[in-house]
């Protein structure tokens, strides 16, 4: 698992962007925390930099919206999902564990 951030830098309808080969973004939405593939599927876009509306992200390119719990697109353009990670909450600090992503079909 990596250390994302400590709950009291994430506010409620902020997202976060982890740095990586594979950039992921953590997300606080609608009381939860949510981590998938920062990198829009339809184009090359952080999501990390669209708009959280309850548990959706919209891309800020073209609007695709994803849906924060499964990676699922929502609309078009994007036909393809995100992969989405687990996220756990410990002593204050939000930890994403990519070694257990979840592949989408």
């Amino acid at each position: 698992m990596i250390r994302a951030c400590s709950v009291s830098e994430l506010p409620e309808g902020e997202a976060l962007r982890l740095e990586g080969p594979e950039p992921v973004s953590v997300f606080h939405s609608e009381g939860g925390y949510y981590a998938i593939d920062d990198t829009c599927t339809h184009q090359d876009a952080s999501l990390a930099d669209g708009w959280i509306e309850n548990c959706f992200v919209e891309c800020p390119l073209h609007a695709a919206r994803f849906d924060l719990r499964t990676g699922v697109p929502a609309c078009l353009p994007a036909t393809d999902a995100v992969r989405t990670y687990p996220v756990v909450v410990a002593d204050g600090v939000i930890y994403v564990d990519t070694e257990a992503r979840r592949d989408v079909a």
